[in-house]
């Protein structure tokens, strides 16, 4: 009778329980992995003992709260949630008092897609985006920490709560900034932490105030990426160099908070010394030398041989390689320093004035050939220059390919030595006499000459005549008839002989003429007037010569037969 009064009051006692209601019930037994709950059902329901906080503080005969979530399962025993009981009076508790915006402090408990859940009382989401200021890939190493969060969002019908902590730390991060701005001042010397590393420097996070670091602030000595000095996530002793508090800029300085190795430049280097330093660029003019960090001077190209011509420094030295060097000059505001390789050398060419003055023979070989010249050897690393002009006295060749080829040896005159310059200019044709010195020796106006045709032109023809010279039969001199085309008549090398009618020294010109051969005494001296009055006029500007100028004819080669 007993049994069945039981029954009675417990099927009494289940009809008022419905699934999803939050009962009571009294802990009626603590097993190894489970708790069992008399919850006025024909059986205790039972709950894993991990879905409590701490085993220790719950015990036998206890009361607590437990959400109904079937009345049977498949074994006629009840099926009950404790936490989920927590969950659900922590989400009305929530949900009454939380607003968005406001702040909560939860414990980060596990990943899930897109982010973490939080436990704030009840699970909230916490995107992965907003777990930090900073990206983070480990998001591991939050887990089971606790943080304040800020409630961005909350969705009451599906009971769902979106929480950030990078807001809130951004907030701190803003009020800190303001705090910082006001009291940095330019010249302080501050901590920071290297945020971000680009090609053009390092920015820094001041607590608060991110600082740009400029590549040319890092160091003193020479930095081609900031990444040589720097790294993420350094801390840095650095000093304020400038503040813009309108755009929230801050410049900052490294190299500053040590000395300036070029305070006291003149005295570590002075001009004349020998130093030693290390090749860390080489450029087309020159090659920059470092002497300790943060100190470099330039060997320009010029100063690397006294006398070879250097066309690029990489021809001698190279990047790494350790040097002994003179200082030349110091500009300590511009913070550079002049250097020479080639004064740890005697200069050859202080002794130039006296091994080759000015009249002396030199014997050499010919280097190199311009239009203008041709370069002589006359010593190894000392040239001198033969100038076309200087090569013959009564020749003047086009080019000197006409005179010389590379590897002829030459003797010539030395006619200036200019020891700033480096220069010895060269003659061959002084070592020869000047036959226009004494010409009424060996020709005379009036005289017949023979000779061999070196040259024609469309207006006339050049007649060697002997000891080097050359004298010219204009067109008109060669008939009294009149000749449309020399080279039909005449080839080089061809003899032929003619009269003297006009002789000039200063020019160095002779005219010939064929037709003059029969003149007698009175037609020959009318021929030399004639020349005589058109020469004066050309001289003067007032008049073209029909006989034209050697000048002009020595450089008419399109025309030679």
């Amino acid at each position: 009778m007993q049994n069945v009064m039981e029954e009675l009051l417990a099927g009494s006692a289940m009809a008022r329980l419905e699934p999803g209601q939050i009962i009571k019930g009294i802990i009626s037994e603590i097993r190894q992995g489970d708790v069992l709950v008399d919850i006025g059902a024909k059986c205790d329901g039972s709950i894993r003992l991990s879905e409590f906080g701490d085993p220790h503080e719950i015990q036998v005969g206890q009361e607590i709260e437990v959400y109904l979530e079937k009345l049977e399962d498949s074994n006629g025993m009840p099926v009950i949630c404790y936490d989920r009981a927590q969950q659900q009076k922590n989400w009305e508790r929530i949900a009454a008092s939380a607003e968005e915006g406001g702040a909560v402090v939860g414990k980060i408990r596990g990943k899930t897609r897109g982010g973490l859940l939080v436990n704030i009382g009840v699970d909230a989401f916490l995107p992965s985006s907003q777990l930090d200021i900073l990206p983070t890939k480990n998001v591991e190493q939050f887990i089971g920490r606790t943080y304040e969060f800020k409630i961005v969002k909350i969705n009451r019908e599906r009971k769902n709560i979106v929480v950030s902590r990078r807001e809130l730390m951004e907030e701190e991060r803003r009020t800190k900034s303001q705090e910082l701005f006001e009291r940095l001042r330019i010249g302080d010397i501050v901590k920071g932490v290297v945020k971000n590393i680009t090609d053009y420097g390092a920015f820094v996070d001041l607590d608060g105030v991110d600082g740009l670091l400029h590549v040319t602030d890092m160091s003193w000595g020479r930095v081609t990426h900031p990444n040589q000095v720097v790294r993420v996530g350094e801390e840095l002793t650095v000093m304020v160099l400038d503040i813009d508090r309108e755009k929230g800029r801050v410049s900052l300085g490294l190299k500053q908070t040590i000395a300036n190795p070029w305070d006291n430049i003149e005295q570590r280097y002075p001009v004349g010394a020998c130093v030693h330093g290390k090749v860390v660029n080489l450029v087309p003019y020159g090659a920059f030398i470092e002497l300790e960090n943060g100190v470099e001077g330039l060997i320009h190209v010029t100063e690397m041989s006294w006398t070879k011509k250097i066309s690029k420094p990489s021809d001698i030295l190279k990047i790494s390689q350790e040097i002994e060097a003179v200082v030349l000059g110091i500009q300590k505001d511009e913070q550079k320093i002049a250097l020479g390789l080639r004064q740890l050398e005697d200069n050859p060419w202080d002794q130039i004035a006296t091994k080759y003055p000015v009249g002396s023979t030199i014997h050499g070989v010919v280097r190199s050939l311009t239009n203008y010249g041709a370069f002589v050897e006359i010593e190894p690393g000392v040239n001198g220059m033969v100038h076309i002009s200087d090569v013959s006295w009564t020749r003047k060749p086009k080019s000197m390919e006409e005179v010389f080829k590379v590897g002829d040896e030459v003797d010539a005159a030395v006619i200036l030595v200019d020891l700033d310059g480096h220069r010895i200019a060269l003659s061959v044709k002084k070592l020869a006499n000047n036959p226009w010195l004494n010409i009424d020796d060996h020709f005379k106006v009036g005289e017949k000459v023979d000779g061999k045709i070196v040259k024609i032109t469309n207006f006339g023809i050049f007649v060697e005549l002997g000891v080097g010279i050359d004298g010219f039969i204009h067109i008109g001199q060669i008939s009294e008839d009149r000749v449309d085309r020399i080279r039909d008549l005449f080839n080089i090398g061809d003899k032929v002989t003619s009269r003297i009618i006009r002789i000039e020294v200063a020019n160095q010109r002779i005219a010939l003429s064929i037709k003059a051969l029969e003149y007698d005494a009175t037609d020959l001296q009318r021929e030399i007037n004639a020349w005589k009055n058109v020469s004066a006029a050309t001289a003067s500007g007032s008049a073209s010569s029909e006989f034209g100028t050697l000048g002009d004819l020595f450089v008419a080669d399109d025309m030679d037969a």
